[in-house]
């Protein structure tokens, strides 16, 4: 028996390749709009965009933003082998920008009433990554 075997039956957890290279840039203080024009498949770099219009009061455009990165992050994780459920762990830094976008897509959902799809995404954040629902709650 391998010692990583899944005893739950569930699908394995995806774990996303690493791009340093936006991550590095934010963190670097790059604004998130030269980020996401460099690195537009970055999910990390729309959710950040996400975050800045939200903050801003730019609610609708904080909804577009999260959106794109949302569509980023699930052609990222069909990539990875993703079959359309299983865990997405937070604690693997190169799934936060999907999961980022994901609780960002959320949060403008909410914000503009559209309630089914606040409901929906909240339910795939918490299924994909209880850790990242609680983090970015």
């Amino acid at each position: 028996m391998s010692i990583h075997q899944n005893l739950l039956g569930g699908p394995a957890p995806t774990h996303l390749p690493d791009e340093p290279a936006p991550r590095e840039a934010l963190a670097a203080g790059t604004d998130p709009a030269e980020v996401a024009a460099a690195h537009p498949t970055s999910s990390l770099a729309w959710a950040a965009l996400a975050d800045q219009a939200f903050e801003a009061g730019r609610t609708v455009e904080s909804y577009a933003y999260a959106r794109t990165g949302y569509h980023r992050g699930l052609d990222a994780l069909r990539r990875a082998g993703w079959k359309g459920h299983g865990p997405v762990p937070w604690e693997h830094e190169p799934n936060r920008g999907f999961l980022r976008a994901l609780h960002a897509l959320a949060r403008a959902a909410g914000a503009i009433g559209e309630k089914d799809e606040y409901e929906r995404c909240s339910t795939f954040l918490r299924d994909s990554s209880q850790t990242a629902a609680d983090t970015l709650a």
